[in-house]
């Protein structure tokens, strides 16, 4: 079942999509070291496999969210699901106090990090209307 989206949502969308190709590019090229640092010690996986890994489906993510819109809204809960599934590696960041990207310098900045995390996987489920298709089979 196709979702319908509004033109805000679609242009939200494709910027999502295009930030998580972004990323995905560069977790297998010019900050695959950077990214290396949200990879948990206790993950009992090389740092940098985990890295590729997670920059292949990134941008593999990406791609779909973008242009497989008769599956939009489970492209949105899959990048909100992705967005949980790292945020111990954002968390392990920040308490073991390790720099990134060269913005990511500070237990602060490390810390502010952390509550935008919601905002992505709220931004993923909106913008895909995924939430909608949600609400709609719940009430047939």
């Amino acid at each position: 079942m196709k979702t319908e989206t509004s033109l805000t949502q679609n242009i939200f969308r494709i910027i999502l999509a295009a930030f998580m190709l972004y990323a995905g590019f560069s977790h297998l090229t010019f900050n695959r070291i950077d990214f290396q640092a949200q990879v948990p010690d206790w993950l009992p996986m090389s740092k940098d496999l985990v890295v590729i890994l997670s920059g292949i489906v990134e941008m593999a993510l990406g791609l779909g969210f973008a242009f497989y819109t008769k599956k939009r809204a489970e492209f949105g809960w899959a990048l909100a699901l992705f967005f949980i599934l790292v945020f111990p590696g954002n968390v392990s960041q920040y308490l073991d106090g390790d720099d990134a990207f060269g913005v990511l310098d500070s237990d602060g900045a490390r810390l502010r990090r952390l509550f935008f995390q919601p905002v992505l996987i709220a931004w993923a489920i909106w913008s895909s209307g995924a939430w909608s298709q949600f609400k709609l089979k719940k009430n047939n």
